[in-house]
């Protein structure tokens, strides 16, 4: 009898694949070693066959730990053992900007996507789970983010060059993909990073969802991956009523953008900021704080004549009927 664990995690994994089955592309598998990307490889070599795909595993050797290259190599081995013989390693050079995390993540979806171009992949799976989901929108919470980053991690993505990103196990719990692997005979790597409470991440998947559990009782982690699939449904019908708002009441002008004042002052503020926000992005690169976003939308709740607003990359002010925002 097929063991609950390897059921579900296959099923996810299956109806992840669905849509790339007439592609002819290959898919291409993030696997760490860890138990969750363990999971994730053996249940698409057991599935993706079967749609007629190929699966292609790339590991990511970051070289912050001793003998780094090693449990790389360990990884790519087991992927082979799975027969799934294209086992790829990539290492890579990590930075600081923005903190060692930041960086290493940054580093490591870089290398990915490179793998995945080279591979000629549709897709690329990541073994995220509902906890990791759960740990994002509660990091989320503690930086006071918009509703953009209390979303979490979508199930599924494409990118701009059309490289679908798919998430198959994030409807399941950690402790799913690690009985798979305990009843699949797999032996995953167990990343000490995990539990070096030096990163905030770890914090909370020790202490602070714990403690929740313990205080408010069971099913947190559900609960917030929930609200990030609310958040996700509303955002992406907010987006779809903002593109066709700022058609109407946007039009480019020297060296920048404009917008009529009238038409930002009629929307309410949750239109109007995430206008403003979307703008800011898409012409300028910008990620406005709420504080830099409020401080545009004074220009036309608030004016009285206050002059130009310098932000990152651009300026914004206002000109007689319209808010004006200029590259620098």
């Amino acid at each position: 009898m097929l063991d609950p664990a390897i059921a579900a995690c296959r099923l996810a994994v299956r109806e992840s694949l669905r849509p790339f089955s007439d592609s002819g592309a290959p898919v291409l598998v993030a696997l760490s070693g860890g138990a969750d990307s363990l999971a994730l490889a053996a249940a698409a070599a057991h599935e993706a066959p079967k749609l007629g795909l190929r699966v292609v595993t790339v590991t990511v050797d970051h070289g912050l730990q001793p003998a780094s290259d090693e449990v790389a190599e360990r990884a790519a081995d087991q992927a082979r053992a799975l027969k799934i013989p294209d086992a790829r390693i990539a290492r890579v050079d990590v930075g600081s900007e923005g903190g060692p995390e930041a960086a290493a993540r940054d580093a490591r979806y870089g290398a990915i996507a490179r793998i995945a171009s080279e591979a000629g992949a549709a897709a690329v799976l990541l073994g995220h789970t509902l906890d990791d989901q759960a740990e994002t929108v509660l990091l989320a919470l503690a930086r006071g983010a918009g509703a953009g980053s209390l979303q979490g991690m979508a199930p599924r993505r494409v990118d701009e060059r059309g490289l679908a990103w798919v998430r198959p196990l994030l409807a399941l719990r950690r402790d799913d993909t690690r009985a798979f692997c305990a009843a699949s005979g797999i032996e995953p790597w167990h990343d000490p990073h995990n539990a070096d409470d030096r990163f905030l991440r770890v914090r909370v998947r020790e202490r602070v969802l714990p403690t929740l559990e313990t205080e408010l009782g069971p099913g947190i982690a559900e609960a917030l991956a929930r609200t990030a699939e609310q958040l996700r449904e509303d955002n992406e019908a907010f987006a779809d009523m903002i593109e066709e708002t700022i058609e109407d009441i946007v039009e480019h002008a020297e060296a920048g953008i404009a917008i009529s004042a009238a038409a930002l002052e009629a929307n309410p503020p949750a239109i109007r900021n995430r206008i403003i926000r979307l703008v800011a992005q898409s012409e300028f690169g910008a990620s406005l704080t709420r504080r830099q976003t409020l401080e545009i939308a004074r220009l036309v709740t608030d004016w009285h004549g206050q002059g130009p607003i310098d932000l990152p990359g651009f300026s914004a002010e206002r000109r007689s009927a319209r808010v004006v925002l200029t590259a620098r």
